[in-house]
């Protein structure tokens, strides 16, 4: 993320492809994508998926949602600034330019308080330029007054117009939240368990090539519940993948290590997963997916699920004796058994019953593959949870500071590279934008946490580095020099 903090720019470390809060938006793309692939595999025809009639609506579309990004992007910018801007005034600090933006100029004009207002043409940024503070003027511009006539700032007005744009970021990410809280949050229903819901026989490493899956190798069954992962209590999905992307723990022989506590039929049993590097962005997996919701909507007219008795409201339990928790493990049962009655162990109300059902090869619509069907629709797969906007920011506190131990600790592998910037951060906004408004608040919330936190951080330029610089000299009884500044 580019925080554009108040005596200076800053450039403060950026959110992972790996949300820092534990939501993957990669791995939530390729949900919904999987949605449609499940429905056409297990079921009957999908539901239709809203499409823009025309060219000229999804130009539109975009347009708001890009819309909305300079919005929430730069309104998060302009929440810092503003902070640092009001906290300045108040402490009779002198400000010389409030920008919006860095380098030239698109438009300025000089209020009646004597402060020169601008908006520039770089987005990525923005600044309040204090003379007094600090000297930064090969990105905000060289100060045009003679700062050596202006009075000294005292060390607590100093520690105030630091820590000021921060605290809006706060304030505004928790004013945000509350409307989450009450609007409620969209996401995947499968991200809101902590079961098992398949596991792969292998998985697939950064070179293309496979090993056995991890999970399998350590013991665990699709249906086990994870309650902890290296001692951190898990409370979702998110949370078990994010536990085990940012995992620092290494076994004696330098393998990376994950100890997971399942329940299995009332039992709690701890068993140790070794997760391996996969992916573009080589990052940890334990070979795991969560599982799903198998609950009928709707029977497909004609289709052999109608003719063997499914009714809407029945659940999947299980398929020829073997226990079912994952769509995807359906659709592959039915695959490699299409020549023959699958018997399906359905829960109807209170009551459990076997139905036959013989699959029936169809042309897949998409790729025009054979594919085995019965006629059944799943629920819907998004939901709307209505969290508290204390925990959202917790969340999003403990998740970034998750994010800097992984960052910090040489047995993790998390490093640079795994981190985006500006761009990469609109771009996401862009995405959950064209998703729901109130994802785009969601992901707003994150930036801001995000902003707040690591501009705290003390390192040079950032507001925590300067905060630093004014307490040293405070002790040294003496400014510190310019130019080492």
């Amino acid at each position: 993320l580019t925080a554009h903090l108040a005596t200076q720019p800053t450039f403060a470390l950026g959110q992972t492809k790996l949300l820092l809060n534990g939501s993957s938006t990669t791995d939530l793309a390729r949900q919904l994508d999987r949605e449609l692939d499940y429905q056409r595999a297990c079921g009957a025809t999908p539901k239709p998926t809203p499409m823009f009639p025309d060219t000229l609506s999804g130009f539109a579309s975009n347009l708001w949602s890009l819309t909305l990004v300079v919005l929430f992007f730069g309104g998060s910018i302009f929440v810092h600034e503003l902070g640092h801007y009001l906290a300045a005034r108040w402490r009779g600090v002198k400000v010389e330019r409030f920008s919006i933006g860095f380098g030239p100029a698109i438009v300025s004009w000089l209020g009646r308080d004597g402060v020169e207002y601008r908006i520039s043409w770089i987005p990525l940024g923005g600044y309040v330029l204090l003379p007094q503070l600090a000297d930064l003027g090969p990105v905000e511009g060289k100060s045009t007054l003679d700062v050596e006539s202006l009075p000294p700032i005292a060390y607590l007005s100093k520690m105030i117009v630091f820590v000021a744009g921060a605290l809006f970021n706060v304030l505004f990410a928790f004013g945000l939240a509350c409307v989450v809280w009450v609007a409620g949050q969209p996401t995947i229903a499968e991200w809101n368990t902590t079961q098992i819901g398949h596991l792969s026989p292998t998985i697939r490493l950064p070179d293309g090539s496979t090993a056995p899956n991890p999970a399998i190798e350590a013991g665990l069954l699709p249906g086990d519940v994870v309650r902890s992962i290296d001692g951190a209590e898990v409370k979702n999905f998110e949370d078990i993948i994010t536990t085990i992307f940012l995992g620092r723990e290494r076994a004696g022989d330098g393998r990376r290590k994950a100890v997971f506590v399942v329940e299995r039929e009332g039992r709690r049993l701890e068993l140790t997963v070794y997760p391996r590097l996969v992916g573009e962005e080589n990052v940890r997996s334990a070979g795991i997916e969560p599982s799903e919701d198998l609950t009928v909507e709707a029977v497909g007219p004609g289709t052999p699920a109608e003719t063997a008795g499914v009714k809407p409201g029945d659940r999947i339990v299980a398929v020829d004796g073997t226990p079912m928790f994952q769509r995807l493990a359906l659709s592959e049962h039915l695959a490699k058994n299409s020549q023959r009655p699958v018997d399906f162990l359905l829960r109807r109300a209170d009551a459990d019953l076997h139905l036959p059902i013989q699959p029936r090869l169809e042309t897949d619509e998409r790729t025009g593959s054979k594919v085995a069907r019965v006629g059944i629709r799943y629920r819907d797969s998004i939901i709307i949870i209505h969290p508290s906007p204390f925990l959202q920011i917790w969340d999003n506190v403990t998740g970034t500071f998750r994010t800097l131990g992984a960052l910090l600790s040489p047995n993790s592998d998390i490093g640079p590279s795994k981190l985006s910037g500006p761009i990469g951060i609109a771009r996401e906004l862009h995405r959950q934008a064209q998703w729901d408004f109130r994802r785009l608040l969601w992901f707003t919330i994150l930036i801001n946490v995000n902003l707040a936190i690591f501009n705290l951080l003390p390192i040079p330029v950032l507001d925590g580095g300067q905060m630093v610089f004014a307490s040293v000299a405070r002790l040294r009884g003496r400014a510190l020099p310019a130019n080492f500044i």
